[in-house]
Order: structure tokens, then C-alpha cells, then sequence
């Protein structure tokens, strides 16, 4: 696979870095998940949606030519997936906020513990975005129950 879509599936060359590739491509995540925030919840969902699906079949074809099980060089799942973890959430478009959601999202993606670690067991394509999804699941857990625990502090200041 060659063009555009090996392009796409390694984040614009993020993913050919020798450090850190999927750490670079959550951070191109970064923009993305910045200005869906300022969008309407339903076009949040929708667009995410929609990139997630795109990501599957462009993974699964990137995975059969670079001939590895989720090969570190793709990262467009990650970058369709970050967003996910802040979801929304108005308050992460702040810069600590969205900085606590990248390290959290890292911290799953990276570790895998169950259930993200399952989800590896999926072929294809499929695979490689649902274990950065349910990263992003877990992450977006963590951001609105601390979100919450943070306005109930603040009320009661």
C-alpha cells in the first residue's frame, strides 16, 4: 500500500519516528479533539464516528502491507480515537484539562490493561482502532469523574 492511504494510516509520517510513534500520533490528536469540543455534542459524536469508521479499513489495509499485527507505525488510530476521551466534555478544552486526558489516554494506551488488552485479540483493522477506542473509553471515565469531583470542590469552596 503505497500513496495516500499509508499517508493517512501513519499520521503524516508520525508514525515512521523511531520514538515514541504512538505517542506523536495521540498528539495529533490533540488538534482534532481541541475543535470538535467547540462543536455541538451531536457533531462531536457524528464526525468522530464517521473518522473511526474511515480508520478501519485504511488500518486493516496498512497492517496487510507493513506485514505486522498492529505495526507501531500506524497510528491513524490513535489519532481518530483521542478524541473520544474527551468527548463532551466543555471543560477539557482547557489546556490542563486536555493535558490530564493525553496523559491518561497515554497511560491506557500504552499499559493495556484489561479490557483494552481483549480488544487486541480482534483482527484486522477492527482491532487496531477498538483497542485505541476503549483507551479513549477508559480515559473519558477518568476526565468526567474528576471533572465532577472538581466542580463539586469548587461549589463547595
Amino acid at each position: 500500500m503505497e500513496g495516500p492511504l499509508m499517508i493517512l494510516a501513519t499520521g503524516f509520517g508520525l508514525g515512521l519516528s523511531p520514538w515514541a510513534s504512538g505517542t506523536l500520533g495521540s498528539l495529533a490528536g490533540l488538534p482534532l479533539a481541541w475543535w470538535l469540543l467547540g462543536r455541538a455534542r451531536r457533531v462531536q459524536v457524528a464526525v468522530t464516528l464517521a473518522l473511526l469508521i474511515a480508520a478501519v479499513p485504511i488500518c486493516h489495509l496498512a497492517e496487510e502491507s507493513l506485514g505486522g499485527k498492529d505495526d507501531g507505525r500506524i497510528v491513524l488510530d490513535e489519532i481518530v480515537a483521542f478524541p473520544v476521551a474527551v468527548l463532551g466534555l466543555a471543560a477539557a478544552r482547557q489546556p490542563l484539562a486536555m493535558a490530564s486526558a493525553f496523559v491518561v489516554y497515554r497511560v491506557f494506551d500504552s499499559t493495556k490493561p484489561p479490557p483494552i488488552s481483549l480488544a487486541e485479540a480482534v483482527p484486522g483493522g477492527a482491532g487496531i482502532v477498538l483497542d485505541d477506542v476503549i483507551a479513549a473509553l477508559m480515559t473519558w471515565l477518568v476526565m468526567a469523574l474528576g471533572l465532577m469531583l472538581w466542580r463539586r470542590r469548587q461549589a463547595s469552596s
